[in-house]
This record gives C-alpha cells, structure tokens and sequence, in this order.
C-alpha cells in the first residue's frame, strides 16, 4: 500500500464562489455534487474535514440585496442568514447520502488562546471519531469587527482558516478549491500563455510576485490569501492543493496523489 491508497484525513475549504452564482444566488447543484463527492470520499474511508465560505454571499442572495454589503452591520447580518441558511442546505445534502455534519463557527480568540485551541482540537477529534463531517466557518457575526479594522486579524480569511484547521486536526492534506485550476506564472485571465505551476516546495517573495488579482464580488479571497494558507500548512507538515472546483471529481485524483491543480509540498522530517 502506497502513501495515496492509505485512508487520509483531508481537509476540503470550498469558496464562495463555488457555492453562489454571479448574482449571489445559491448555486444548489454546486452543494449537492460537493456533499455526494465528499461523501463518497468518506464512504472510502478518508475522514472528511469542509471548510465552507459563503454565509454572506448566501445570506445577501437571500435578503434579496443588490450586492456584498459595505455596512461592517449589515455584512454580519447577512453573514447570520446565510450561515443557517447554508447549514440547513449541507444538512439536507450530506443527509440524503448517509452523513452527519456539525457546525463549527471560530473566531480569532478560538485558536491563539491555549485552552479554547486545546477544548477545540478535542471536538473536532471527537466528530471525526464519531464519524461525523464538521462544517466550519468563521464566526462573521462575531469576528468580522475585528477583522474589518484589522485590530485583531488572526483569520480574516477562510484559506487562512482552512490552513489552521488542517493544524488543529491533525489532517494529512489540505485541498483548497476556487475558480482557478492553481496557481500560474502569471494572470491566465489577462495572459493566455500563463502556465501552470503543477509542484511547489518553497513559497518565495518570486511566488507572491506571480499572485495577483482579486476574487469574485461576492467572496474576499485572491491567490496571495491562497498562498499564505499553503505557507501556513506546509509549515505544519502538510501538503495543499489547489484546483478548480468546476472539476469536482478530481478530488478523487488528489485523493490518489494524482497530479491536479498545483501542490505545495510540505517538507517531511
């Protein structure tokens, strides 16, 4: 048995963009092929981690607003609509194939002070024992004053938090999934002969200088908040892959070891 056939701890951070359409809908057949894949995954052994962005965008969609909100009030209030909203959906689509899922909202104070990060890698252990999928997001509700006037900027975004959670789970690799197929040499989207970086073992000041732009309206991450959370990780020892989620079953192939998207790889002791 190779190191890809054993069953793995995979941590899976799903953006906003992937969850909503352009004009801030949900996109419901995205959810579902999300929650049949990763319940197949599970059905196969892997222990299934989800970090879910889009409780504002859900929530925004929801309340019938034209756009993201600008008011730091009215963003958590859409963050609280659409995080019940989402979860009521991830519920109903991980239910229909067999799982269970729990909610975990995190906060900044969650996971630097010592005793809430210890009482947290406890439940999230006893989740995965009891074969339950979490679904975690931070707490916009909550957290999003602090992030907004950057006081206490522990998180701020949710590849960070994908990154930290892969820490607090112990999890064997890290699978960020946005709009883009990984990360290239330069900006596909302006250059047609940007190339695709498939392997990489070390995050320079030259790889930042190859990120650039920003994501979708409705979400807040670019490539640089991508490789800050790959950083993250591969300081923790654990590997991170980056692909499209257009393509929901390559995960599959990642699961593999499989070359898709880009991987940063982890230095191993």
């Amino acid at each position: 048995m190779n190191a890809f056939e054993r069953r793995q701890r995979i941590v899976i951070k799903v953006g906003t963009s992937s969850l909503t359409r352009p004009d801030g809908s949900r996109n419901l057949r995205n959810m579902d092929l999300l929650a049949r894949t990763l319940s197949d995954l599970k059905g196969m052994g892997h222990e299934i981690i989800l970090v879910s962005s889009g409780a504002i965008g859900i929530g925004t969609g929801k309340l019938g607003l034209p756009g993201r909100p600008a008011q730091l009030r009215i963003k958590q209030a859409a963050a609280a609509v659409g995080q019940c909203e989402m979860m009521h959906i991830y519920d109903k689509f991980f239910g229909e194939y067999g799982h269970t899922v729990a909610q975990v909202l995190l906060t900044g104070e969650d996971v630097v002070d010592p005793v809430r990060r210890s009482h947290l890698s406890g439940t999230f252990s006893a989740l995965i024992g009891l074969g339950v999928i979490p679904v975690v997001n931070e707490n916009d509700s909550v957290s999003a004053a602090e992030i907004e006037t950057g006081e206490q900027k522990v998180l701020g975004d949710n590849d960070t938090l994908s990154a930290i959670v892969a820490g607090l789970c112990k999890a064997d690799l890290l699978i960020v999934l946005s709009d883009i197929d990984g990360l290239y040499d330069g900006d596909p989207r302006r250059n047609p002969d940007a190339k695709l970086i498939h392997r990489v073992t070390e995050i320079t000041d030259e790889t930042y200088e190859m990120a650039g732009g920003v994501g979708s309206k409705w979400g807040t991450g670019g490539m640089v908040t991508k490789l800050d959370a790959a950083k993250t990780a591969m300081a923790l020892g654990i590997d991170m892959v980056l692909t499209n989620s257009a393509r929901m079953d390559a995960l599959y192939d990642i699961a593999e070891g499989k070359s898709v998207g880009t991987r940063f790889v982890a230095k191993r002791d």
